[in-house]
């Protein structure tokens, strides 16, 4: 064996010595390489892979641009209190999981909640369990989307378009006010499309690098994870959008014979790993799980006309034109362009990524738009393929100079501040004065009752650490989607604990007067028209609900 080299050590000269007189004295027994016998380096050895990527320049500009991107994002998150009903409900459902101790199954109001799977309740949970019951950190599970969703399309347009088209990417896509309010708003919405960005990046550049030679596999791994957590997001449209975008690009690109190569056999392995153990947990606690969460969440909701917000078949393009905005019309400079830029990697796989751009934004148009019921929200998957194509038309379909370009990004980032100190103050129903006043006055045996109301954001705001009673005619059958059938629905998961927490109108009186002191919350409207309520003083007030403090001595007609 050769001798140690002090002088090739990258740890201080004494220590170096000190090893190589060992080693002389006390040889090891069996036979070891030269390059093994030297101690580990505190930092990579120059010309290391790790070494390259510290130096290398190519990655200064997308690290500082993600570190940007993610200040950008959480700007303004602090500034209003959680929106109704969506924000209370799910952040609710995370508190839930935090004072109830138990992580496996969602609850609303101690219910089983199961409209949509538990990635964001897990996220949000650890995330106010270590920063506390305030919104910034409610709404850390969607941010976390948006940087995925944004990273998966950058990371695809760097390797097979320009990099000029990447870098202009992140902020136009950032100050584009409907993923800048997407990404503040906490819901499960902006996570799935962060996932479903995510997973069609990953798996079209996995197919891409086959064609080019290139490595493949952790990319086509990562696009099977990705869906995987895009079902544990919201269900079934984590791998259906995905899987749709990816097949029909390869479809109309010629690339079918490859489709089967996607199916290696470790990805839908991961997927399986990932995705599925919640859901068989889930059936095997609740028989009735399956036919909930798939048949009636699902395929129903997807096909039937009953649910809310029925919407005619042009409000999505509608939508995308009018949240995108003042970005939208550069759409119309990239239909000028028959042609990718003169310094693109490849002619050929960028047109590439462009006809997967185009099929990703037609087919979760055309698909969300089938249904009746539309949301705003669903729309958040078509952004980042859009924006993508959008600055395509900003930075090559028009001559424009350098500083109006930026002037114009300032434009956009004003708007969407803007819009979001809009949003803050003009809500005047959320019931963060309501719970806080509760939290503050209240003592721990005044349980405070909803009457005529659930509202979502209570529990959170005045750190609840037990359901709650909900008075309302539930003897009456619910049909109307609403927050009444959300908690009938959950009662038939644990009907004992329906049947403690959902209490009839006819029984308000006896449950004011189980309690020396109670506090309610409940519309003003109604408050009018009871007579135990409607000569109450409110506490605190919004524009619809009171906040009450009742003793039973002052109760009218007594108990």
């Amino acid at each position: 064996m050769r001798d140690y080299n002090p002088a090739s050590c990258a740890v201080p000269d004494a220590l170096c010595v000190t090893l190589a007189l060992h080693f002389a004295r006390h040889p090891p027994f069996y036979p070891v390489r030269a390059s093994l016998m030297h101690p580990p380096r505190l930092f990579p050895a120059a010309g290391s892979p790790h070494a390259r990527f510290l130096h290398d320049a190519r990655w200064h500009e997308p690290l500082l641009i993600g570190l940007l991107l993610v200040l950008w994002l959480l700007s303004t998150i602090w500034l209003r209190p959680l929106g109704m009903p969506d924000e209370g409900r799910y952040v609710g459902v995370a508190w839930e999981m935090v004072r109830s101790g138990d992580w496996l199954t969602p609850t609303l109001n101690g219910l089983p909640y199961f409209h949509k799977p538990p990635l964001f309740y897990w996220l949000t949970a650890v995330s106010i369990s270590v920063f506390g019951n305030v919104e910034w950190a409610a709404r850390l599970a969607s941010v976390l989307g948006a940087m995925l969703g944004a990273g998966g399309v950058y990371w695809l347009l760097r390797r097979w378009t320009t990099e000029r088209l990447a870098r202009w990417y992140l902020p136009v896509l950032a100050t584009t006010p409907f993923f800048y309010g997407g990404a503040q708003f906490a819901n499960h919405d902006m996570l799935v499309a962060g996932f479903i960005s995510l997973s069609i990046s990953l798996t079209a550049d996995a197919a891409l690098s086959m064609e080019a030679g290139r490595r493949w596999r952790w990319q086509l791994g990562g696009g099977w994870v990705a869906a995987a957590l895009g079902l544990l997001s919201k269900g079934l449209i984590g791998i259906v959008l995905p899987a749709g975008v990816i097949f029909f690009w390869m479809l109309v690109s010629g690339r079918w014979r490859a489709m089967f190569r996607l199916f290696w056999w470790p990805g839908p392995l991961l997927f399986l790993l990932v995705g599925a153990p919640w859901f068989v947990l889930m059936q095997r606690q609740f028989p009735d799980f399956f036919h909930y969460f798939f048949v009636y969440q699902h395929f129903q909701r997807f096909a039937h006309s009953g649910f809310n917000n029925p919407k005619p078949l042009w409000f999505y393009p509608a939508l995308l034109a009018v949240a995108t905005l003042p970005w939208a019309p550069w759409l119309l400079a990239r239909f000028r362009l028959d042609r990718s830029n003169a310094d693109s990697v490849s002619y050929g796989a960028a047109r590439s990524v462009r006809l997967l751009l185009w099929t990703w934004v037609i087919l979760i148009t055309v698909f969300f738009t089938i249904p009746s019921s539309k949301l705003v929200g669903y729309a958040l998957p078509i952004v980042p393929a859009l924006m993508a194509l959008v600055t395509e038309g900003f930075v090559s379909g028009v001559s424009l100079r350098e500083r109006w370009r930026i002037v114009f990004l300032v434009l956009a980032g004003s708007i969407c501040i803007a819009a979001v100190t809009a949003a803050a103050y003009t809500d005047d129903i959320s019931s963060k004065p309501l719970a806080l006043a509760y939290r503050r006055d209240a003592q721990a045996d005044e349980p405070i009752i909803l009457v005529r109301t659930y509202r979502f954001d209570v529990p959170f705001y005045a750190g609840l650490r037990e359901p709650v009673a909900v008075v309302n005619d539930w003897q009456v059958p619910i049909t109307k989607d609403s927050w009444p059938k959300e908690l009938a629905d959950a009662s038939q998961f644990r009907p004992a604990v329906g049947q403690r927490v959902l209490v009839n109108t006819r029984d308000l009186g006896k449950l004011l007067c189980s309690h020396p002191v109670s506090w309610v919350i409940v519309p003003a409207d109604y408050a009018a028209q009871v007579d135990a309520l409607k000569s109450l003083t409110p506490v605190v007030r919004n524009k619809l609900y009171l906040l009450l403090r009742i003793e039973t001595s002052g109760l009218a007609g007594g108990c």
